[in-house]
């Protein structure tokens, strides 16, 4: 009987910082997993996790400047985006841009990331929020409305057809979007404890 095929997941280089604890967060479910920025490598892997800490404009010069952006747009496998990761799938957005501009993000995701309109709440929302509602997406197996997970960040994705999990803040934003062979969490699986850990599972046995 022939072995079975070690599977090929890769976290993007985005030159952001949370790399390392992302990695460990899905070698701790035995997985294996390397982080590289080689195209060719991204291209040919089975699942792919697009991580991010830090602002819109900073991550999208280092895409950019890496020649990620074509390679990125076109992948047909699997996408998971972690956070600044989940907004860098969008459109556009405001986050470090200047005046009256826009930051071009990916353009995965048809939404548009905004200012969080936390309605007097302290910014950024950071710490254990619940969701508040959950879509049946095979990332949320096992996961309901009221579950816990960490957030950290000052912008968001408003409620769309996208939206396939919600959190309330001052007001409801994107928890989670998703769209096709791309899914991103506005939250940080890899600090989001069990059930944190949970989504990666559900992602990497998709």
């Amino acid at each position: 009987m022939s072995e079975k095929k070690q599977a090929n997941f890769v976290i993007v280089d985005t030159g952001c910082a949370n790399l390392a604890s992302v990695k460990f967060a899905v070698e701790r479910l035995g997985f294996s997993i390397i982080i590289s920025d080689d195209l060719d490598v991204i291209k040919n892997a089975d699942k792919v996790i697009l991580p991010g800490v830090g602002s819109a404009r900073h991550a999208m010069e280092n895409i950019v400047s890496k020649g990620l952006v074509a390679t990125l747009q076109q992948l047909t496998q699997p996408v998971l985006g972690f956070c600044l990761g989940m907004q860098l799938m969008a459109r556009t957005s405001v986050e470090g841009a200047g005046k009256d501009e826009v930051v071009q993000c990916l353009g995965l995701i048809p939404t548009d990331i905004t200012p969080l309109q936390a309605n007097d709440l302290r910014m950024p929302h950071m710490g254990w929020n619940t969701l508040t509602q959950v879509s049946d997406h095979a990332i949320f197996k096992g996961i309901s409305a009221d579950d816990y997970f960490y957030f950290v960040h000052s912008f968001a994705a408003p409620i769309s057809e996208y939206t396939v999990a919600r959190c309330q803040y001052g007001s409801e934003f994107s928890a989670a979007i998703a769209k096709d062979n791309f899914i991103g969490c506005q939250f940080h699986p890899e600090r989001s404890s069990a059930l944190g850990s949970k989504i990666i599972k559900n992602f990497l046995e998709m």
